[in-house]
């Protein structure tokens, strides 16, 4: 029977006749490659093949040949013709290939091939056309074809021809002048009389009729006699062919396998009955066994980490605990996903305990005894569970790697340690492991020296260190007894300050420290000075290394640790008030507690520390206490001289070990601060994932919740709505793209108005969706508000529960979310699906699918999830781990509301749901719809994922896998199809059929008897369908679930009470919509995607640039540069002057927000010369002694020396793109905005120069020297600004419209087109081999960017698997392109001058050669 493995493909297929092949790169088939050419002109070769394809012709039958054989000899003829097919192959590829004989041609240019006659048939068919082919040079159109398929990939029977290297490829510019249909029609019909046939050498017998044919037969014979050795060597060379398997590690790179997850690790995943999701995060810790009692160890350990959060009752800490195991149960002996266990398994997650009702006294037919349910564990907390699962792994995996360890060292070298056998078993953080590996390493690495030695891997260890040499001389020389003589263990004194045990006071040595000492010098230490100082750093190093030390210094650091922030010397200058960092500049004295509730701020902290702008301390609150009361334990309660001598050595020590033990437990303390941190805001980014992805479909009036809308959405882009043509898209209910369009001036022009109500009526939408990128949107929405009130637009008809009348309401208008249709509208994906239409039409679709089911948008972005902005400290988090908690709320909801199974087979959309749900993952999803295509594309019941050898139906799923995903995967239920089951089309698992049944018994009415008779005559599924049939599914409603769950739990000790509610409610009505309602934005959030700006980017108080567009006498109008108007009035500039002798139209000018409608998205402005002058200051509120001002001072006055000091005057100029950066500055400032933004900055050059710095891309900036001339004084703009020595510009506006922006332009053109590839040139080279190779016919050219040289690119091309990869360099100048010095207009005349120039270079190299 076939399994699993059966449906996964581990072998790139090999062709029947085929020795070698090629692999698409895209596809990862194997397209056949032609064979190689006989030593013959291409012209000829046309010949024979046509005469060949008409002998073939008479072999297939199609032509009635005169002395056909028998029937019989059918068989017989056929191995024949195959041997001889064979024979010929090999003669063939003994032959010289195509780029043989050009080799040959470039060596000798005297040699030429033979032409041969063409046959009379070949004239015939071919006619004049072909003699004018013949004499035709090639043209551009053969040069790097940019098809999917060249002409040997379209035509697998023909044979290439021979042409020229620089005519190797076909097609790869597009044509400038299209062709009509005419020519079209006849380039195919050449095309197709052209096209040769490869069926192998044939005799020629022209002129030979069929007597001279037998009499050749008679003399030569027919080769027959000697089948019986060839029959041999091809017996040989097919049992070759089987043996000669290329597998697909062969031909693609690692990495390309790893994406496309068609690695051995990748099939290996696919075919354990395991849910993914545990395969990947245990991977690490297969080999670890997990035990009953290690299970209840570790039900243990996550009580204790999750009890302290969760806020419920002391008295159920006990079944918390037990909850818990049971939830590790299921994760770990049933291998159940959360959603299974959560939707299944739910009972487990409740306390539920009998309690006298408090109605029984007063309503005798009330129930004695009321059950009160306390939910214990939260869909959240079983993820939290399956987190902490891991850690508990990895956590055990170090414990056990240490207990072998000391095990080792016991048996070989008879180490008996109490300390570390005692700590070992209370040991219950990495960070203790962490300690007690520290101490293993110091107090026995002699032994564990010789252990490496003993087991053979002595030269695998590291030499010892020079402090750890210096540890085993204290310790083999007398001056260890110095040690000794402190009086105390290290441990032992560590017992003491954790109040562990009865205290212990140190012994005072007989002998004075020094006396000592000078009885102690030896070889080692000969003096006693050097005796005390070594035994100092030696104890002071055991006191370092204690466990228990370090475990009191951390409980300590924990409770009363202070957080602090010290700016460094780099972030002094660089953090200034509008950085990001500032807030957290000044900040001191913060507790563990603090930022437990503002993780987002120590996130800050940490991320400004490593790019070295702050340092964090960690500091001990009344550390002065804790060190006095670490003393008083080390110190002897002795009273007398030696006392206070030896006492005073103790302090010396404890000073040597205070620090180091300081810094190694602040380290450990801001690590595992970061960790919570993080944890705590990857919940926050979660928890508001879940919320966008808890939205229905957008339901029209009138529907049930969950009914896909008809939509129609509009977008104006970036553009004014009133001037530029704003898309629109309608989108189908089944998300079916059938009409899509443009509007002009949907505001003022009267006919597009009417236009856009006939659209309307034509259509009939229920919802209408806009929203778009700019502030200019805003103004769309009321355009076409305006439109639908004018023309009285209505949407759906509708029963109004209240009038139980039909009514119908004006269209509804909604601004639509469009975070991911930005992501969308030029993302493959889009373009592959609608490679036709443009980005904003592209995006309008996104915007329609959005509304029509957002789960299905948000999975459909893959891992690009973490692109969208989901909380504003995001990218502080790695991103790794935010996906993977993003992945489990969409594992969540795609369980909730479960898949279509064979929807998702027929769409692509649905389709990506598959991966998340329960058991499944993309491995698994690939081979759940490999195999049900298998099966015939279509599913009729559950049960038939796991196979039905009496349908002939292959297994797709493992049991395991099965069971966790059956229940999510639903099948409609089909009234008129005997085998469907009602139930597959609800949330009730298989495994509760029977006890769904039984209820709708019940519910019926029906005796065992007649349940007996009805499943007798009907199948197991007649219970069900008969209720939904009669239409009774609200008679559930009356049955008492309560008394059948006691039941199942006391007689087969099943709690179900939960399921029972489920199936009660599922069979009311199937796999309900429980989504929340689509959720419109509030105004803010309309106002933050419209405009980019926040409330703490735009505010009251802030001085921005604004754009004077209108002066009147009383006021002005201005925009902003995030697109909203603005109006100044008169009072608020001069009382001094007039307006229009102030403003003038176009004018930039600096002023002040004193008032911010973010609905109406207007302002109001001040320019009064007082309020310029203060400065916007973002309020702190920081409590008293948490922020450190004084500092905050001496830094300013500092800042303000070091500028006089300097002596230059710093150069302001008036433009709202100037900054006083250096290029350093410029670039850290722009690597959180948009690519193409622009700063203005001083230049190092002098006051004649000024520098501009744009961001290229990520990472990459350009710097752009301009030269001032005719400067009116030192410090003011030039009139002329020259760029390169050939750009001039009138001022700074001008240039940067004109040559930055106009750059800018450019690069994004050219890095949205298709042969742009976002990699490194080493990567991009790598990429073309491998593509070459994999498909040898071709050539292929892309372009990458050059990062060393910000403003150029690459062009780097393969014209041929032995050809090296060339890279030529395109310069970006304004409004063109530049290529070996000559310019292109955009990117499609670039594309072709390359070909061109490609095309002129290999002439001149041949015609050289020649």
């Amino acid at each position: 029977m076939a399994t699993l493995g059966d449906l996964i493909d581990r072998e790139a297929a090999l062709d029947d006749e085929e020795d070698d092949e090629s692999f698409d790169d895209e596809e990862g088939q194997a397209p056949k490659r032609p064979r190689k050419p006989e030593l013959e002109d291409s012209s000829d070769e046309e010949e024979d093949d046509d005469d060949e394809e008409e002998a073939a012709k008479v072999r297939d039958g199609f032509i009635v040949d005169e002395d056909d054989e028998e029937e019989g000899d059918s068989d017989e003829r056929e191995k024949r013709k195959k041997r001889k097919r064979r024979r010929v192959e090999r003669e063939e590829e003994e032959l010289l290939d195509e780029e043989d004989l050009d080799l040959i041609g470039e060596s000798n240019p005297n040699w030429g091939r033979a032409p041969q006659p063409q046959t009379k048939f070949k004239r015939l068919k071919r006619g004049h056309r072909d003699e004018e082919r013949r004499t035709e040079r090639p043209g551009l159109a053969e040069i790097f074809s940019d098809d999917d398929e060249d002409a040997a990939d379209a035509r697998p029977y023909g044979r290439p021809s021979h042409r020229q290297q620089a005519d190797e490829f076909d097609d790869f510019i597009e044509d400038d002048f299209p062709e009509d249909d005419e020519e079209r029609i006849q380039r195919q019909e050449d095309m197709e009389v052209a096209r040769p046939k490869d069926k192998g050498l044939m005799v020629d017998t022209t002129g030979l009729d069929k007597d001279a044919l037998d009499d050749m037969e008679a003399i030569f014979g027919n080769g027959e006699d000697y089948d019986w050795a060839l029959q041999i060597e091809d017996e040989e060379e097919d049992r070759h062919r089987e043996e000669q398997t290329i597998e697909l590690k062969d031909v693609f790179e690692p990495s390309q396998l790893i994406e496309k997850l068609l690695t051995d690790e990748d099939n290996e995943i696919r075919i354990n009955d395991e849910p993914e999701r545990f395969q990947i995060d245990r991977k690490p810790y297969k080999h670890l066994q997990m035990p009953p009692e290690a299970m209840k160890e570790e039900a243990r350990w996550i009580t204790n980490l999750m009890w302290p959060k969760k806020q419920l009752p002391s008295d159920l800490h006990g079944p918390f605990n037990k909850a818990i195991g049971k939830v590790l149960e299921f994760f770990i002996v049933d291998e159940f996903e959360v959603p299974y266990v959560f939707q299944h398994r739910r009972d487990y997650l409740i306390h539920a305990k009998k309690v006298r009702s408090q109605n029984s006294r007063d309503d005798p037919d009330a129930p004695e005894y009321a059950v009160d349910a306390e939910k214990l564990l939260t869909q959240d907390d079983l993820w939290r569970i399956l987190e902490l699962d891991i850690k508990f792994r990895s956590f055990v995996d170090r414990r056990n790697a240490l207990d072998a360890t000391f095990e080792s060292l016991r048996t070989a070298c008879g180490v008996n340690d109490p300390i570390l056998e005692d700590m070992l078993r209370q040991a219950a953080t990495m960070e203790e492991l962490q300690d007690l590996q520290d101490y293993v390493n110091f107090q026995y690495s002699s032994e564990l020296k010789d252990l490496s030695a003993m087991s053979g891997k002595s030269k695998e260890t590291k030499r010892p260190g020079a402090r750890t040499a210096l540890w085993e001389r204290i310790r083999k020389s007398k001056a260890y007894k110095f040690v000794q003589a402190f009086g105390i263990s290290p441990d032992r004194l560590a017992q003491n300050a954790l109040r562990e045990g009865t205290k212990v006071f140190s012994d005072d040595d007989p002998k004075p420290p020094m006396d000592l000492a000078d009885t102690l010098v030896d070889g080692d230490f000969q003096t006693a000075d050097q005796v005390i100082q070594s035994a100092r750093q030696l104890y002071a190093e055991e006191l370092f290394v204690s466990p228990r030390m370090r475990k009191h210094f951390r409980i300590n650091y924990y409770q009363m640790g202070l957080i602090s922030c010290h700016r460094t010397e780099k972030g002094l200058r660089k953090i200034d008030e509008q950085h990001p960092y500032f807030e957290i500049k000044y900040l001191i004295n913060q507790t563990i507690g603090d930022l437990a509730v503002k993780p987002e701020i120590f996130l800050k902290m940490m991320k400004a520390e490593e790019e070295g702008l702050v340092e964090i301390r960690v500091s001990l609150e009344g550390e002065r206490e804790f060190r006095r009361a670490l003393y008083t334990e080390f110190a002897s309660d002795n009273f007398s001289d030696l006392a206070d001598a030896w006492n005073s050595e103790r302090q010396k020590v404890l000073d040597v070990a205070f620090g180091r033990l300081e810094q190694v437990i602040a380290k450990g303390v801001k690590d595992s601060l970061r960790t919570a941190c993080q944890e705590e805001l990857l919940k926050t980014c979660r928890e508001e994932y879940f919320r966008r992805l808890d939205q229905a479909p957008l339901k029209p009036k009138g529907m049930i919740l969950g009914t896909m809308p008809r939509v129609l959405t509009l977008s104006n882009g970036m553009m004014d709505s009133n001037r530029e043509p704003v898309c629109w898209t309608w989108v189908e209910e089944d998300g079916r793209v059938l009409e899509h369009g443009k509007f002009v001036n949907l505001g003022r022009d009267e006919a597009q108005r009417q236009a856009f109500a006939d659209l309307v009526s034509r259509r009939g939408p229920d919802v209408i969706g806009v929203s778009g990128f700019s502030a200019d949107t805003n103004r769309l929405i009321r355009d076409v508000e305006g439109i639908i009130t004018e023309k009285n637009l209505k949407g759906p008809e509708y029963d109004d529960p209240e009038t139980n009348d039909f009514r119908r309401d004006l269209l509804e208008v909604v601004v639509v979310n469009d975070e991911v249709a930005r992501l969308y509208q030029d993302s493959p994906r889009a373009v592959a699906e609608h490679p036709s239409l443009g980005s904003l039409t592209r995006y309008c679709i996104g915007l329609a699918r959005y509304m029509q089911n957002p789960m299905k948008e948000y999975a459909a972005l893959g891992k690009d999830v973490t692109s969208l902005a989901i909380h504003p400290y995001q990218r502080y988090l790695p991103q790794d781990k935010l996906y993977k908690h993003l992945e489990t709320a969409m594992v969540d909801m795609v369980n909730l509301v479960g898949v279509n199974i064979n929807d998702a087979m027929g769409d692509a959309y649905t389709a990506h749901l598959l991966p998340y749900v329960a058991g499944l993952g993309p491995r698994k999803a690939q081979l759940l719809i490999k195999g049900i295509n298998a099966n015939g594309g279509v599913v009729a019941l559950r049960d038939e994922l796991v196979g039905d050898p009496e349908k002939h139906k292959l297994p797709v799923l493992g049991p395991k896998i099965w069971n966790n995903c059956a229940s999510f995967l639903f099948i409609e239920y089909d009234a008129t199809n005997p085998d469907s089951d009602p139930l597959d089309n609800t949330r009730v698992h298989p495994e509760d059929y029977e006890l769904a049944r039984k209820v709708a018994a019940d519910a019926l009415g029906l005796d065992e008897e007649d349940v007996k008779a009805e499943i007798d005559e009907n199948g197991a599924p007649a219970i069900v369908r008969k209720l939904f049939r009669e239409d009774e599914q609200e008679k559930v409603n009356e049955l008492i679930l309560e008394e059948y769950a006691e039941q199942l739990e006391r007689e087969y000790q099943q709690r179900k009470r939960a399921t029972l509610e489920t199936i009660r409610a599922e069979l009311q009505v199937p796999y309900e919509e429980l989504r929340k309602n689509f959720s419109t934005l509030p105004s803010d959030q309309i106002f933050t995607m419209f405009t980019g700006e926040t409330r703490d980017s735009l505010c009251e108080g802030m001085i921005v640039p604004v754009n004077v567009r209108v002066v009147k006498d009383d006021f002005a109008i201005v925009k902003l540069d995030c697109g909203i108007e603005g109006r100044i009035e008169a009072h608020e500039i001069s009382s001094q002057a007039s307006l229009r002798e102030l403003l003038s139209q176009g004018q930039t000018v600096q002023a002040k927000l004193i008032d911010l409608n973010r609905k109406e998205f207007l302002c109001k402005l001040t320019m009064r010369p007082e309020e310029l002058r203060r400065p916007y200051r973002k309020h702190q509120d920081h409590p008293r002694g948490q922020w450190d001002y004084r500092q905050e001072d001496d830094d300013r006055e500092e800042l303000r020396e070091k500028d006089k000091v300097t002596g230059r005057t710093q150069r302001i100029i008036k433009h709202p793109l100037f900054k006083p950066f250096n290029s350093t500055q410029a670039e850290e400032y722009l690597g959180s905005q948009a690519a193409g933004e622009v700063v203005i900055r001083p230049s190092s050059k002098g006051n004649d120069h000024l520098a501009i710095t744009w961001k290229v891309a990520d990472g990459v900036y350009q710097h752009i020297d301009v030269l001032e001339l005719q400067k009116e004084t030192e410090f003011s703009v030039g009139k002329v600004l020259r760029v390169g020595g050939k750009y001039n510009y009138s001022d700074l506006d001008e240039l940067i419209v004109d040559h930055v922006k106009a750059m800018a332009k450019k690069v994004d053109e050219l890095m949205r087109h298709e042969k742009f590839r976002a990699e490194s040139r080493a990567d991009l080279e790598k990429f073309l081999k491998v593509f070459i190779d994999a498909n040898p016919t071709r050539s292929a050219y892309f372009f990458c960017l050059d990062t060393k040289h910000p403003g150029y690119f690459y062009l780097c091309w393969k014209a041929s698997p032995s050809s090296k990869v060339v890279a030529w360099s395109v310069r970006v100048v304004p409004h063109a392109y530049e290529l070996l010095k000559s310019q292109y207009p955009d990117m499609r005349a670039l594309c072709n001058g390359f070909k061109l120039r490609y095309q002129s270079e290999m002439l001149k190299m041949q015609q050289g050669g020649r």
